[in-house]
């Protein structure tokens, strides 16, 4: 593993990473936010869900700098008395989940059916292409919150697995189009180049060529298209969390911490909606810039 990284950060990718400052700082803050999301339950200062511990005379408290606030409480509190510190680590956990699996999932998807549109060709491809067509003329945060709420009206007491399962379900059919024209495309060079025709003579099986052949050839491209989806997914379910068909209450994420704050905002207490929107954006310009320096670095043009 040692030697895998080392390999990796002696090679051009790595060079390109440690000579752009861009890419180094997004990469600080995002691993600064991913850290802190996983770890959460042993750095977060206080349980923001334990209500045993929660202090209703500590509800609406400003940050630590400003008059009546408390060290205790280093961005302030919210109307429930909660830890804003403590919610954006626990809030920022779900957003990543919820985001991460989502794009793991369009792009199985996506990349599956690119490859066999772009390699069986015909009728296949031209259904498959015209899917795609039909998924792109609707807006996709229109399309995700259509199929969140009708889950969420098909389980309305459902158990939370369930409910994540809807979010990232939604969240996924509206970014595999991405995926699949983008393989179709690649796929279409790679069938005709003389590897695959040897393979084919050989004997090798259209399912074994896909796979062993076509795919890791194609898989840059899908590098870059995850790494930004990331952080398009992780906004697209800080929205619908915000519009109140994403994560459940039980379990807020960034977008409802931005909603419930929201509520509050244009009476004083900004910080219960400030701090959380600054979080959320940090987390989607540091994958975003992680993913145009990628892009970048697998271009061999602009070596």
């Amino acid at each position: 593993m040692i030697s895998l990284l080392k390999r990796w950060f002696d090679g051009d990718v790595g060079y390109s990473f440690r000579t752009s400052p861009v890419a180094i700082a997004a990469a600080v803050v995002g691993f600064f936010c991913v850290f802190c999301a996983i770890f959460a339950p042993w750095l977060a200062p206080h349980n923001p869900y334990d209500l045993s511990t929660l202090e209703l005379s500590d509800a609406r408290l400003p940050p630590a700098w400003m008059a009546d606030g408390s060290t205790k409480y280093l961005l302030g509190t919210d109307e429930q008395g909660r830890d804003i510190v403590s919610t954006l680590m626990y809030g920022a956990r779900i957003s990543l989940v919820v985001g991460i699996a989502s794009v793991i999932l369009s792009m199985i998807v996506g990349v599956t059916l690119g490859l066999i549109a772009g390699f069986r060709g015909g009728w296949i491809d031209a259904f498959l292409m015209r899917l795609c067509d039909v998924m792109l003329s609707f807006p996709a945060i229109l399309i995700a919150l259509l199929i969140a709420g009708v889950g969420r009206a098909l389980f309305p007491d459902a158990h939370n697995t369930v409910a994540f399962g809807v979010l990232i379900l939604a969240i996924a059919l509206t970014k595999w189009v991405d995926y699949a024209r983008t393989v179709r495309g690649s796929t279409l060079v790679e069938r005709n180049k003389e590897y695959v025709q040897a393979a084919r003579v050989t004997g090798v099986s259209p399912l074994r060529i896909m796979r062993k052949h076509v795919l890791p050839n194609v898989l840059g491209p899908v590098f870059v298209i995850s790494t930004i989806q990331v952080a398009t997914a992780i906004i697209t379910e800080a929205t619908l969390s915000f519009l109140g068909v994403g994560v459940p209450p039980t379990s807020p994420s960034l977008g409802t911490l931005i909603s419930n704050g929201n509520q509050f905002l244009y009476s004083g207490e900004w910080w219960m909606t400030v701090f959380p929107g600054i979080t959320l954006v940090l987390i989607a310009l540091s994958v975003n810039l992680l993913g145009d320096w990628l892009r970048d670095a697998l271009n061999p043009r602009l070596r």
